[in-house]
C-alpha cells in the first residue's frame, strides 16, 4: 500500500526536516508538510491531501497531533479516509487502521469520546436543575414574556448568525450551486459539493437547499436555482458531474478525475464501480463538444 506522509509545523519560522526523516525511514513515497495551526481544520494542503487519496493509500503522520489537536477532527478525518478506502497511520501512536489492533485503539477513542459528550451533557442538565431548584430562570425575559420586540431581535440576530456562518463556508458551496442548479438535482449537487471539500463537515440535500435559500432571499443567487430540476439523460448528468470536476480543479490528470469519481461512488456509464482513464478522456471531450468545457 502506497505510504503518503504529512508533516505540520505551525509557522515557518520552525522546520519540518525531522519529520520528513521520520517519514522517509518508514517507506513513504511522497511527503506533503504544510505550516498552519493544529487547531485549525480548513488546512488547504491536508484538505488537497485527503481529496487525492485513494483505495489502499495510507496517510502517514509522526504523531497525533500533527494532524489534528482535537479528538472529534482526528475521527472526522479517519472517517473520511475510511469511506475511500484510505488508511491511517501515526508513527508514535498505537493507531494504524491496516491492523486490527489499530482499529481496535481507534475504537477505544470513538467509545471515549462519546463517554465524554455524554459526562458534558449529564452535567449541563444537573447545573439546569439545580438552577431551577434554586428559584433561577434562565434566558431572556423578554423572550419568557413574548415581548414582539425580544423577540424580533433575537429573530434578527440568529439569521445574521446563520447568514455569517453560510457566507464563511460559501467558497465550498456556492460555486457548485451557480453551476449546476437546476441543472442537476439537489442530490447530485451535494455529492459534488462534498467530493470537492472532503475535508469540511458534510452537507445533506436540506441544508444545502436551505443554503441557497438564504442567499436568494437577499439577491445574492438567481432564484432559478431554487427551480425543479428537469428530467435528464444519464449521459448528460455524468457530463456535467465530470465537467463540474475538471472545471474546479482544471490540473486533476485522468487519474485523480477517475479517482474522484469512485469517491463519490458515481458508476460508470455501464454501471461498474471502477473507473477507467480512457472512459474519463472520453467523457471529457464529449463534455467539450457539448459546450460545458472550453475547449483545449
Amino acid at each position: 500500500m502506497p505510504l503518503i506522509g504529512y508533516a505540520r509545523v505551525s509557522t515557518e519560522l520552525q522546520e519540518t526536516a525531522a519529520q520528513r526523516r521520520a517519514l522517509k525511514a518508514a517507506g513513504c513515497v511522497e511527503i506533503h508538510e504544510e505550516f498552519a495551526s493544529g487547531a485549525a481544520r480548513a488546512r488547504p494542503v491536508l484538505g488537497k491531501l485527503i481529496a487525492r487519496l485513494g483505495r489502499g493509500d495510507v496517510l502517514v503522520v509522526v504523531r497525533i497531533d500533527r494532524l489534528a489537536r482535537s479528538l472529534s477532527h482526528l475521527l472526522d478525518v479517519i472517517e473520511t479516509l475510511e469511506a475511500k478506502g484510505a488508511h491511517f497511520r501515526s508513527l508514535g501512536d498505537p493507531i494504524d487502521t491496516t491492523s486490527p489492533q489499530g482499529k481496535f485503539t481507534l475504537q477505544i477513542l470513538g467509545a471515549t469520546a462519546e463517554f465524554e459528550r455524554a459526562l458534558i451533557r449529564e452535567r449541563t442538565m444537573a447545573g439546569l436543575a439545580a438552577a431551577r431548584d434554586a428559584g433561577r430562570i434562565g434566558g431572556n425575559p423578554g423572550l419568557r414574556n413574548r415581548d414582539p420586540e425580544a423577540i424580533a431581535k433575537v429573530s434578527r440576530a440568529r439569521d445574521r448568525s446563520y447568514f455569517d456562518k453560510l457566507n464563511g463556508e460559501a467558497q465550498h458551496w456556492l460555486p457548485a450551486v451557480r453551476q449546476f442548479r437546476p441543472r442537476l438535482p439537489w442530490e447530485d449537487v451535494v455529492r459534488i459539493v462534498n467530493s470537492r471539500h472532503p475535508e469540511a463537515r458534510p452537507w445533506t440535500v436540506e441544508r444545502l437547499r436551505r443554503a441557497a435559500g438564504r442567499f436568494v432571499k437577499d439577491g445574492l443567487l438567481d432564484r432559478s436555482v431554487l427551480d425543479r430540476a428537469a428530467p435528464s439523460q444519464k449521459d448528460d448528468r455524468i457530463l456535467a458531474i465530470i465537467a463540474g470536476i475538471k472545471s474546479a480543479a482544471p490540473d486533476m490528470t485522468l487519474k485523480q478525475i477517475a479517482q474522484r469519481l469512485e469517491a463519490m461512488r458515481e458508476p460508470t456509464p455501464r454501471g461498474r464501480t471502477t473507473w477507467a482513464t480512457s472512459s474519463v478522456a472520453h467523457l471529457l471531450e464529449r463534455a467539450r463538444q457539448a459546450g460545458l468545457l472550453e475547449q483545449g
